[in-house]
């Protein structure tokens, strides 16, 4: 039975196609959802396809291309498939087809593309922000005011309003907005939301007295509270979010699922065949095993836990094995160094350009970031830091230094972001085989506000992709999300031109930092599998790995950069069975 004759039988309706929280109106409302229970019934439809019982499959009549480490290109007109869904072969216009497959899928001549992986992601927060409110695409703080009354009228039912996506930088606004400017539009309720890359949060003067916090509260370690004069002004950076946090209502279970099949909707909607989930809490992780259990796992999930403690209560004393046929595994440990340059978190060597003062937040000591790091390793976890200023990125560097002579073998220690490095540091990251897992929308995002927050002399090691190849570092590329679109031809197309959709700045900024196409696709596939210990299931199609890819409606490799940009996904395939189709 094919996948088109299944899904007609059984009234299967695949994802609306481009879903996208970056593609929304300006305020959620209340609509008629299917149940939770017929989401998971939906997500599991595709999967329940017969496996066939003997002969290969057969994918035929594609424009098939894909990348190697190498940067060399691969085309080929089709594909054998074994039975439980690895590539047995990459077929030439000249390979006899099998004679009598046990299914043949026609591509019909669309080109064929290996699945995206994203190394760096939050699964759940990508669901949530497309669920709650969502300021990502608001372009002032008049907008998102509008936008907020929206919501708060159109769910008078939420005893807070929750969501993100706020940045001050985009608005023009000149400095942080306040708890004044929340409570002009909802006055009545709590409102917590997050900055744009969860690295702040803005509350209103209801959530601040559900919180007990006052003119008395004092700034965590980690953490700041902003202020006016004495009193908070309504932000808290990093740590001091958890002052309100603490009493913001959990999302229950059933919220937790509805926010994943959310998430895996937008991901397969753009060829993310495998992420890398950043932090994966306990919660969230028996959220993975339950659509597992269910079914319903399509993407593939390679999950590092949210601290030592969760990843501890997931999976003991060592990662875990991979789960629902190579779809769900814990790898590693997530730990912080520091903050963000948004927020002013990033931990710098010297102050802030635009805040003489300021140098940002280190959020662990030298021997606290070492003790964690190693309780970690002697376990067999991966291990991977979130440090974006300079100061940050030396302090893991140098613990990485250390802990090497005790822990031997293939670590693949991570450094998340790696956005600000001294420039006689990246040669660090090769000598230990450090992956700098980077996100090259973060630096068309970031140019101006980095441009401020650094000064011109701090600009040489920032966003540095290809002296870190130079020098021997392993790059592995993502998006971030939900602090970017997953979009995963957004990223490919910033990585070879280091301009931004507008084609700005001409040239590109600091164009010496540029990888070539090859190198950036190979940083979306290969390269995000390798850092995450996966590359001997997926991330390249080639005999033996999963047959994970993407049909697209054009050739990624001829395309121009503002055509990779709008490339739209038709089908994405995971294992040789389609679980997701543009309608």
């Amino acid at each position: 039975m094919s996948d088109h004759s299944f899904a007609a039988k059984h009234s299967v309706t695949p994802a609306k196609a481009g879903v996208s929280l970056f593609e929304r109106p300006p305020a959620a409302t209340k609509r008629s959802q299917p149940s939770l229970g017929r989401r998971i019934l939906a997500a599991t439809a595709l999967l329940a396809l017969p496996t066939p019982a003997f002969a290969d499959a057969l994918v035929d009549n594609v424009q098939g291309v894909t990348v190697a480490a190498d940067g060399k290109v691969t085309r080929f007109t089709g594909m054998t498939i074994t039975p439980d869904g690895k590539i047995v072969k990459l077929l030439s216009a000249r390979d006899k087809r099998p004679e009598r497959p046990d299914w043949r899928a026609d591509m019909k001549g669309r080109v064929l593309i290996p699945g995206f992986i994203d190394a760096h992601g939050h699964v759940m927060g990508l669901g949530f922000r497309a669920l709650e409110l969502d300021l990502s695409q608001a372009k002032s703080l008049d907008d998102a005011k509008q936008r907020i009354r929206a919501y708060a009228a159109a769910n008078p039912e939420r005893k807070w309003i929750s969501g993100g996506g706020w940045n001050q930088e985009a608005w023009g606004l000149g400095r942080f907005p306040t708890a004044a400017d929340l409570d002009d539009v909802v006055p009545d309720r709590p409102v917590f939301l997050e900055r744009v890359d969860g690295h702040a949060g803005w509350a209103n003067t209801a959530a601040m007295k559900a919180a007990a916090v006052t003119a008395r509260s004092v700034s965590p370690a980690g953490g700041r509270i902003e202020k006016a004069g004495a009193n908070p002004s309504g932000v808290f950076v990093d740590a001091a979010q958890e002052l309100i946090r603490k009493v913001v209502p959990q999302p229950s279970p059933k919220d937790r699922d509805a926010a994943f099949l959310k998430a895996q909707d937008i991901l397969l909607s753009y060829g993310i065949t495998a992420t890398a989930d950043m932090g994966t809490t306990l919660d969230e992780w028996l959220s993975f095993r339950r659509m597992g259990d269910a079914g319903a796992l399509r993407v593939r999930i390679i999950s590092y836990g949210a601290g030592i403690d969760d990843t501890v209560r997931i999976g003991g004393g060592r990662p875990t094995p991979w789960l629902y046929g190579d779809r769900l595994r814990l790898i590693g440990v997530k730990l912080y160094g520091d903050g963000a340059l948004g927020s002013r978190g990033a931990w710098l060597k010297a102050p802030y350009a635009d805040a003489p003062g300021q140098t940002g937040l280190g959020f662990m000591s030298d021997d606290v970031i070492r003790n964690l790091m190693s309780r970690a390793a002697m376990d067999g976890y991966q291990v991977a830091v979130h440090a974006i200023g300079d100061k940050a990125n030396a302090q893991v560097l140098d613990a990485i230094a250390e802990l090497s002579e005790t822990y031997k073998g293939d670590r693949r220690w991570r450094i998340e972001h790696a956005q600000v490095i001294a420039p006689a540091e990246l040669a660090r990251f090769g000598k230990h085989g450090v992956i700098a897992s980077m996100q090259p929308v973060h630096q068309t995002s970031d140019r101006i506000m980095a441009e401020a927050r650094l000064g011109p002399a701090r600009l040489t090691g920032a966003y540095a992709w290809s002296s870190m190849l130079k020098d021997g570092g392993r790059l592995a590329f993502g998006s971030d999300y939900p602090v970017e679109s997953p979009d995963p031809f957004a990223g490919w197309a910033a990585a070879f031109t280091r301009q931004g959709a507008n084609g700005q700045p001409f040239g590109g900024w600091r164009p010496e930092e540029r990888v070539t196409r090859e190198q950036a696709w190979w940083g979306f596939t290969g390269g995000a599998a390798h850092a995450g210990f996966a590359e001997q299931q997926f991330g390249s199609l080639q005999p033996g790995q999963r047959a994970d890819f993407a049909i697209v409606d054009r050739d990624p490799v001829d395309a121009s950069p503002s055509e990779l940009r709008q490339t739209k996904v038709e089908e994405t395939w995971i294992g040789g069975r389609k679980v997701w189709e543009r309608k």
